[in-house]
């Protein structure tokens, strides 16, 4: 999935845009990190997504875009663990400690995706 358009790269509601679709496109159950999403855009980094993520996310499955480390956001592991065990996503660790993804098991990228 290729969402870089050169024309758009001053525009940042078509960054917005971009983010939050690829949000939309990570299958139940998987996960990908914001780098990743970064990457997949074309532009930005980790906190820029991050800051999409915060600031326009709810409408989308923000617990599938995770730290690189398979953590979320603080203050989000709770509800985040409830979508996770809905769905089925690979954790580490104990279900009763800090909530960890397992990005190897769960990991999925938009870039191959297609």
């Amino acid at each position: 999935m290729d969402t870089h358009d050169p024309s758009d790269a001053a525009d940042p509601e078509a960054y917005v845009e971009a983010v939050l679709r690829i949000a939309e496109s990570v299958p139940p159950g998987r996960v990908t990190s914001y780098g990743v999403v970064a990457a997949a855009v074309g532009r930005g980094g980790p906190r820029q997504v991050g800051r999409v993520m915060a600031t326009y996310g709810a409408a989308v499955p923000w617990w599938r875009v995770i730290r690189a480390d398979g953590t979320v956001a603080p203050g989000l592991e709770h509800r985040a663990r409830e979508h996770y065990l809905e769905e089925g996503t690979p954790l580490r660790g104990d279900l009763d400690g800090p909530l960890r993804v397992d990005v190897r098991a769960a990991a999925w990228d938009p870039l191959r995706a297609v």
